[in-house]
């Protein structure tokens, strides 16, 4: 009797976070919908925003995120001279996974930078992008990179800004081990989705933009419940499971690189260090500048917006004059 009483509570106890994270993600889906339009490539859906006249730029966001880091800030410094388009990554904000299989429950394979560039791109062609410079920040570096490493004769420029291009040292910070685990992943997410305070969120977004100051509007614009999706919380933590073995393996090529290579680091960056990162890739890529931010930390697009836009326009001089 014990033993039933005791599996009808914690069935019941499934139950109600399963219907309370159903309802948060459709109240944050009604809170931010998509800003742009959903491209059908083949059979996955893309969610793409599309602003702006003059050359092709692309911005990619990083982890944790969706198009509206890019839109709510960076995108209007931009559109007077660069048609601009931002991408959601796989199952972040409206972006399908790049293949089928990968929203099983009972999983832990995420998408590599290779599958998720290999996505965009064809997104890019579909919507006739010519040359783009693609720029990308944090984990949306490590996705710019490999379209360029991908494509290199398709793209005119790269700017990646704090991304995450080099293999680390230590392990991955326990909620993403714990969230891109088998049985973590199937277990915690409806969890959070279903319970996470406001001020949790809060919480993780001074921690990301430490030591800067949290824009003001950022979480009210930003999206967090979208992020805090039982879905996109399982696509986020597997992509970054896998990813410091594909940035080990793309490495191994960034000296084929020849476009232009503009990089933007915060120095005070403990996210992704750029010590790690950011100073590496610029010896091993032949036309890399590497442009250091004392006392910035991992958002420096929007902490420090005119140094990024300052590398999209050297990018674009360069590639120009590169022909």
């Amino acid at each position: 009797m014990i033993g039933w009483a005791a599996l009808g509570l914690a069935t019941g106890g499934v139950a109600v976070t399963e219907v309370r994270a159903a309802r948060r993600e459709r109240a944050a889906g009604a809170a931010f919908p998509p800003e742009g339009e959903m491209l059908d490539v083949d059979g996955r859906r893309v969610h793409v925003v599309v602003r702006g006249c003059g050359p092709d730029l692309v911005l990619i966001h990083g982890a944790s995120g969706n198009a509206r880091d890019m839109t709510m800030g960076l995108v209007d410094r931009l559109t007077d001279r660069y048609r601009v388009t931002v991408f959601d990554r796989p199952r972040l904000g409206y972006t399908d996974r790049a293949r089928p299989g990968l929203d099983r429950v009972w999983s832990r394979e995420g998408e590599t930078p290779q599958e998720q560039a290999m996505l965009l791109l064809a997104a890019a062609r579909q919507l006739g992008l010519r040359q783009p410079i693609v720029m990308g920040h944090s984990l949306g570096g490590a996705v710019a990179l490999a379209w360029a490493l991908a494509d290199p004769e398709g793209i005119s420029a790269v700017v990646d800004v704090s991304g995450v291009s080099m293999p680390w040292p230590g392990t991955l910070d326990r909620i993403y081990r714990i969230n891109g685990s088998i049985a973590g992943g199937a277990l915690l997410p409806p969890l959070l989705a279903a319970f996470a305070p406001q001020r949790a969120a809060d919480m993780a977004l001074a921690a990301i933009f430490d030591p800067d100051p949290v824009p003001p509007d950022y979480a009210s614009r930003i999206g967090v419940g979208l992020t805090l999706r039982r879905g996109s919380i399982r696509a986020n933590a597997r992509q970054v499971v896998c990813l410091r073995v594909a940035v080990l393996e793309m490495s191994r090529h960034y000296a084929s690189l020849s476009m232009p290579v503009e990089i933007v680091h915060g120095e005070a960056d403990i996210i992704v260090p750029p010590t790690i990162h950011s100073v590496p890739l610029s010896r091993l890529v032949p036309s890399a500048n590497l442009v250091l931010l004392p006392g910035v930390g991992h958002m420096p697009h929007h902490s420090r917006p005119e140094a990024v836009v300052a590398a999209i326009d050297r990018a674009c001089v360069r590639a120009t004059l590169r022909g």
